[in-house]
């Protein structure tokens, strides 16, 4: 089939055949970016996983091991946010930016080996910390806000105390980082979120 839609494109024709060409040669690139398009979505989708994730033992003994059991893993609702979920941003520009910085976190795992302990991971923990702080802090929480509405919160089923303070959250110009890290991952050593500042 394949052979006689070849022959149909090159078929020595006077008026013809450099069209047929043409056609031809434009439908394989659009086919041969078609499926790149396909495996490259695949792979995005993929390394959005929580197995890729922990697939490595200083994501799985570390992090992972801390978020077992948080609010984000077990609750009452049965909703799970996965590693993804919050550390890697929906939008399609913003997620290509951070897979792209990802791939150069890597280098930290297969090459050096920064955090291939327990103990090198806590050396680096506040470090590690804090860049995702930042990106968090830049970026308005965005991840939070994926799942975490403000405009769908109920003021009458949070606690007064809670009201207060995320009344006084938006009046100074918070976001979700400030206050609430540490809720899935082991709180490092030094000064939160609140204190870092943005160049």
């Amino acid at each position: 089939m394949l052979g006689r839609f070849w022959g149909y494109l090159t078929t020595k024709c006077q008026t013809c055949s450099r069209i047929r060409l043409g056609l031809g040669v434009a439908l394989v690139a659009v086919l041969v970016a078609g499926l790149l398009m396909a495996a490259g979505a695949a792979g995005l989708a993929w390394t959005n996983t929580e197995k890729f994730c922990i697939g490595c033992h200083e994501m799985r003994d570390n992090v992972y091991a801390e978020f077992k059991d948080t609010i984000h893993d077990v609750n009452r609702s049965g909703v799970r946010a996965t590693c993804s979920d919050c550390h890697v941003p929906r939008e399609p520009v913003a997620m290509l930016k951070r897979k792209v910085a990802a791939t150069f976190e890597l280098w930290g795992h297969f090459v050096t080996g920064v955090i291939d302990t327990k103990e090198k991971f806590e050396k680096h923990r506040y470090e590690l910390a804090t860049r995702v702080w930042r990106r968090m802090k830049e970026t308005d929480s965005l991840e939070c806000r994926n799942c975490h509405k403000r405009e769908s919160m109920s003021a009458d089923l949070q606690s007064e105390k809670a009201q207060d303070r995320h009344k006084k959250a938006d009046a100074e110009g918070k976001t979700c980082i400030d206050c609430h890290f540490g809720i899935a991952h082991t709180e490092p050593d030094g000064p939160g979120p609140q204190e870092m500042k943005l160049n």
